[in-house]
């Protein structure tokens, strides 16, 4: 059994990785924080294998506090994760001894792999081509459809604003999780929505 602590400030995905987690097979989640700088505490009390830690939460570096815990319990393993494209986190990570590094975009087939090889010994870190996915390969119907889930516009309603057929609707959402690398489309809409790739009509 995995045990995990996950540290990430933005609550919706918190409590979704919270989630498929413990429905994983071999994994558990003992507990979460969205502080950073309460990491180390947490993993003192709960011992966990492995913490899954957000570069920013609350203002506080989440890499800083993974560089104190490899420091202080160099056993327990440290995945980073992060929703943006900034290069240097990457090298930070290193730095602080973080064993995995990915972006929050991966989905959870990949988030289960790089847990699973982090604790066999296997550091995973992005290669140059793995970036986190924007909004330019989308159709401006696309973009449209992810704005109205993120609305929670039933898809209902969703077929007679668009004009589309349910078919058209079912295509166009496996088009944006192709393009996007998302496992559902309610997360991409979250994702796009903290991330401010799509701005809600006013």
């Amino acid at each position: 059994m995995i045990k995990i602590v996950i540290v990430e400030d933005e609550a919706m995905l918190k409590d979704s990785l919270e989630y498929v987690l413990d429905k994983q097979e071999g994994m558990k989640v003992l507990g979460t924080t969205d502080d950073a700088s309460k990491a180390p505490q947490l993993c003192r009390e709960l011992k966990p294998d492995l913490v899954l830690m957000d570069v920013i939460t609350k203002e506080t570096n989440g890499i800083v506090f993974a560089a104190q815990i490899t420091k202080e319990m160099p056993q327990i393993k440290i995945v980073i994760m992060t929703a943006y494209p900034e290069i240097t986190f990457i090298d930070e990570a290193r730095k602080a001894g973080a064993h995995s590094f990915l972006y929050k975009s991966s989905g959870k087939e990949h988030l289960f792999y790089v847990i699973r090889s982090t604790m066999r010994g296997i550091g995973y870190y992005p290669g140059p081509t793995d970036k986190p996915p924007s909004i330019d390969q989308l159709t401006e119907r696309e973009i449209a459809i992810v704005r109205l889930i993120h609305q929670g516009i039933a898809r209902s309603k969703m077929i007679k604003e668009l004009e589309i057929s349910e078919m058209t609707l079912k295509k166009d959402i496996n088009s944006i999780l192709n393009k996007t690398g998302f496992d559902s489309i309610m997360e991409f809409a979250v994702y796009a929505a903290v991330n401010n790739l799509i701005l809600p009509v006013k």
